[in-house]
C-alpha cells in the first residue's frame, strides 16, 4: 500500500508527465513530499497565476496536458486567472490543488476556499476528492477530459487528510465515461457539402483559429488550401499556421487585424471556419458579415457552431480528420479571378516614420523577425505590443505565435514563455510584452534563472498602458486617467539585479545592432525598447 499523495505522483508519472509547475503549501505537502522522490521535474514559480500560464506555454508546444500545482485558500484562487485564460483558449492543463481535511470543509478555517465552486465556470470539469480510493480513476479521467474533445483546464483538490490516507494503488488501463463521448470524426454527408460548396463558390476564404494546433492541424490545412486553390486569413490564435509570406494567406482578420484580411472577408460568398470561435474582436458584427455568404462552421465543439454567426454548413468534428477526408477530394474550381483580386489587395507594410530618441516597434518587430531564427517560438502580452507583434511579425514554416487570445491577460507571456522553452529548449524563445505588463510577471525572472532558462524578453517601454491610453485618447475626449506608469523601474538594472543580460535601445539606428546582441546570446536575455508615448497599434 502507498499513501494517496504518492499514487497521485505515480498517477502524473503513468501519463508521461516530466515537468510540473507550482508553489507549495501546508494543504499540498504530503503531495510535495513524494514529488521529492519522483523523477518529474518540479518547476517552482513565484505567483500561483504563473504556474498556470507556464504549465499553458508547456501544453501549448507538447500538445499534452500541462500541469500546475497550488496549495488552499489563496494559493488555489490565485490560479484562476490562469484557469480562465487557458479555458478561454482551450489550453489543456491539469490544475492540481490542496484542500483543508475533509472534516475542516465548510467551517472557514484558516486557508479554506471552495476552490472547486469558485472554478466551475472555467474548468470542463472539477474534482474534489474526498475518497482516497478515487484517485487513480480521477486522475485518469482529468487527462483523458483535458486532451480530447475540445481541450481544456480540469482541477483537482485534494484534502490534507485524503493526501495522507494509504490505498492500493492500481492506474486505471481504460477510461469509462458514459456522460462524455466526444466527436471525432466528421459526417460524410457534411463532409460532401462542404467539398460541393467549395468547388461551387467563385470567392471562398478559409478562416483559421487555434483549433488547428490544438488538432495538430497545420500540414493538413496547407494542404487543403493549396488542393483547393483557397486563400486564407487567421484569427489572433490562428497566427503562425501559414507562415506569413505564404501565397494563399493575407494575415489576421479582426478590429486590429490587416487591411487585406478584413478586406477578404467582406469581399468573399463562402467562409470555410475551422477550428475558431469567431469572437467579438474578430468578427465584430457576425450577422452583418453572414449576409450573402455561405458560411461553413467546422468545430470540435458543437456549442460554438451558430453560437454568434449563422451557419449554412455546420460540421462537428476533429480539424485533422476533417481535413484528411477533405484533402481526398478532387477540386475542379481554380478560383483564379478570386486569387488575383486577393493579391491585388494583399496589405502592404508601411515604414511609419520614427519618431526621434525613439523605436518604432512596428519595424522593430520586422528586424527582430528576420533575425531569429525560423522555428522561433513567439510569446505576445497583452496590449499594444500584442497587435504590433501580431501584424508584424514574419512567422516561417516552424514558427510558433502564443499569446492569451480569449481572456487577453496580461502578464502571460513571460511565465507562458518558461513553460515552452522548458518543453522545446532546442528553441529560440523571444517574449514580447509592455512596461505594464511586464510588471505584473517580473518576479519570474527568477524562475527564469533557476532554470537556466534561455528566454529573450523584449520590453516596449512607453511609460504608458498603451492601448488603454489610446482607446481613451479616441472614445473618452483624451480625458487620461490610470495609464501613466512612470519611468520605474530600471528595467536594466532590474534584469542584470537577477543576472540576466540586459540592455537598452532608444532609435532605429542602433536597432539592428541590440537585436544582434540579444539573438547571438546563449544565455536570458532582456532588451528594454524606449517607445513614444502615443505611438498607436495602427
Amino acid at each position: 500500500m502507498i499513501s494517496a499523495a504518492e499514487a497521485m505522483v505515480r498517477c502524473l508519472e503513468n501519463e508521461g508527465v516530466k515537468v510540473v509547475f507550482g508553489y507549495p503549501g501546508a494543504a499540498i505537502c504530503p503531495f510535495y513530499d513524494k514529488l521529492y522522490e519522483s523523477q518529474v521535474h518540479h518547476v517552482l514559480v513565484r505567483h500561483e497565476a504563473n504556474a498556470g500560464h507556464a504549465a499553458s506555454g508547456y501544453a501549448r508546444m507538447t500538445n499534452r496536458p500541462g500541469v500546475c500545482i497550488a496549495t488552499s485558500g489563496p494559493g488555489a484562487t490565485n490560479l484562476l486567472t490562469a484557469i480562465a485564460t487557458a479555458y478561454a483558449d482551450s489550453i489543456p492543463l491539469i490544475c492540481i490543488t490542496g484542500q483543508v481535511s475533509c472534516d475542516q470543509i465548510g467551517c472557514d478555517v484558516f486557508q479554506e476556499v471552495d476552490i472547486t465552486g469558485a472554478a466551475e465556470p472555467f474548468v470542463k470539469y472539477s474534482y474534489l476528492v474526498k475518497n482516497e480510493h478515487d484517485i487513480p480513476r480521477v486522475f485518469k479521467e482529468a487527462f483523458y477530459l483535458a486532451g480530447t474533445g475540445r481541450k481544456g483546464p480540469v482541477l483537482i483538490d485534494v484534502p490534507m487528510d485524503v493526501q495522507n490516507r494509504m490505498i492500493d494503488f492500481e492506474y486505471p488501463s481504460e477510461i469509462r465515461m458514459r456522460t462524455y463521448k466526444p466527436a471525432f470524426k466528421g459526417n460524410p454527408l457534411q463532409i460532401q457539402r462542404i467539398r460541393d460548396a467549395v468547388n461551387n463558390a467563385e470567392r471562398p476564404l478559409l478562416c483559421v483559429g487555434g483549433g488547428i494546433f490544438l488538432s495538430d492541424a497545420v500540414d493538413e490545412i496547407r494542404e487543403f488550401a493549396y488542393k483547393a486553390q483557397i486563400p486564407a486569413v487567421s484569427t489572433m490564435m490562428g497566427l503562425s499556421v501559414f507562415p506569413t509570406d505564404h501565397p494563399m494567406y493575407l494575415g489576421m482578420i479582426g478590429m486590429h487585424g490587416l487591411r487585406s484580411a478584413n478586406t477578404a472577408m467582406n469581399s468573399c460568398d463562402t467562409i470555410v471556419m475551422i477550428g475558431a470561435r469567431v469572437g467579438d474582436r474578430a468578427i465584430r458584427s457576425p450577422s452583418f458579415l453572414a449576409e450573402g455568404k455561405n458560411v461553413i462552421h467546422i468545430d470540435i465543439d458543437p456549442a460554438e457552431i451558430g453560437k454568434n454567426i449563422n451557419v449554412d454548413i455546420p460540421l462537428v468534428g476533429d480539424c485533422r480528420e476533417i481535413l484528411s477526408e477533405l484533402c481526398r477530394a478532387e477540386y475542379t474550381n481554380r478560383h483564379e479571378q478570386w486569387l488575383s483580386q486577393i493579391r491585388e489587395i494583399k496589405n502592404t507594410i508601411s515604414t511609419n516614420e520614427e519618431t526621434e530618441g525613439y523605436i518604432n516597434p512596428k519595424v522593430f518587430i520586422r528586424k527582430l523577425s528576420d533575425r531569429l531564427p525560423d522555428d522561433v517560438v513567439c510569446v505576445a502580452d497583452v496590449g499594444s505590443n500584442q497587435i504590433w507583434t501580431c501584424n508584424n511579425y514574419g512567422f516561417r514554416d516552424g514558427g510558433r505565435f502564443l499569446t492569451s487570445g480569449g481572456m487577453g491577460t496580461m502578464g502571460y507571456s513571460i511565465p507562458c514563455a518558461i513553460g515552452a522553452k522548458l518543453a522545446s529548449p532546442e528553441k529560440e524563445v523571444v517574449a514580447v510584452c509592455g512596461d505594464g505588463s511586464f510588471q505584473m510577471m517580473m518576479m519570474e525572472l527568477a524562475t527564469i534563472v533557476q532554470e537556466n532558462a534561455a528566454v529573450k524578453i523584449i520590453v516596449m517601454k512607453n511609460k504608458r498602458l498603451g492601448m488603454v491610453r489610446e482607446l481613451q485618447t479616441n472614445m473618452y475626449d483624451d480625458r487620461l486617467i490610470a495609464t501613466d506608469i512612470g519611468n520605474y523601474p530600471d528595467f536594466v538594472a532590474l534584469a542584470r539585479a537577477y543576472g540576466i543580460e540586459a540592455d537598452r535601445v532608444s532609435t532605429m539606428s542602433e536597432a539592428e545592432e541590440k537585436i544582434e546582441k540579444l539573438a547571438s546570446s546563449k544565455s536570458a536575455y532582456l532588451l528594454e525598447c524606449n517607445v513614444y508615448k502615443l505611438e498607436s497599434t495602427l
